[in-house]
């Protein structure tokens, strides 16, 4: 039978990385808004700037940095979200066999909070990627079609 005090310290490191994924998924929401904004800038200035240098390379690794940044703000932002839902429902769990349901209605918000924002961060990110996929795939076509016109 496993004993409970032998795992304690195992309880307390998990407990110390609650405050990082948080501190972490506000990071993300951020980082989503500011995607955005880069995103609408691209759509509205950045691509029709790219095409017009005529640089099929150039346009290529920019694509494929943005769209890796994008993937990574649809996918980590999410298991943060996740890990930072468990991390708070075991001392809550643990105090409602106690006896104290506040301490366990505590750990059930901040919980629900952390699903929020990680879902919040992973939509932008699954969002902006998306687009931003389809604006560079238009943009790429154009300027291959452009090429193969001037050739």
């Amino acid at each position: 039978m496993i004993e409970t005090m032998s795992y304690a310290w195992l309880h307390d490191a998990v407990s110390w990385l609650l405050a990082p994924a948080l501190a972490t998924l506000l990071l993300g929401c951020a980082i989503a808004v500011v995607e955005a904004g880069i995103a609408v800038g691209e759509r509205f200035h950045g691509l029709a700037k790219l095409a017009a240098g005529g640089n099929l390379a150039q346009v290529q690794a920019i694509a494929r940095h943005r769209l890796e940044r994008a993937d990574l703000l649809a996918r980590i932002p999410p298991m943060l979200g996740l890990m930072a839902t468990i991390i708070p429902l075991g001392p809550g769990l643990a105090a409602l066999g106690q006896g104290d349901p506040a301490q366990l209605a505590s750990a059930v918000t901040v919980a629900f909070d952390a699903t929020v924002l990680g879902l919040v961060a992973g939509i932008g990110g699954l969002v902006i990627g998306k687009l931003r996929r389809r604006w560079y795939e238009e943009t790429l076509e154009a300027m291959e079609q452009s090429m193969g016109q001037a050739a």
